[in-house]
């Protein structure tokens, strides 16, 4: 599992334990608003790994798209 693919999982495990323990009401209103600010940072950086990926992915795709062509000769 790639480093990337490591820190993804492991923010969305976090995010999933912060749901849990709002879901059961388990926190004070002190400690919700502290829930709710990592949940944010973890969001975001979820969000900056899914943008990353998606880069990656479609300049791979465009490589084949490139190979194709000159397969082809177009």
């Amino acid at each position: 599992m790639s480093e990337q693919n490591n820190r993804y999982q492991k923010a969305m495990d976090r995010l999933e334990e912060i749901l849990s323990r709002i879901d059961k009401s388990d926190v004070s209103v002190d400690e919700l608003a502290l829930q709710v600010e990592e949940a944010t940072v973890l969001l975001r950086e979820c969000k900056t790994i899914l943008s990353e990926t998606e880069k990656n992915v479609e300049k791979a795709l465009s490589g084949l798209d490139e190979a194709d062509k000159e397969t082809t000769g177009e």
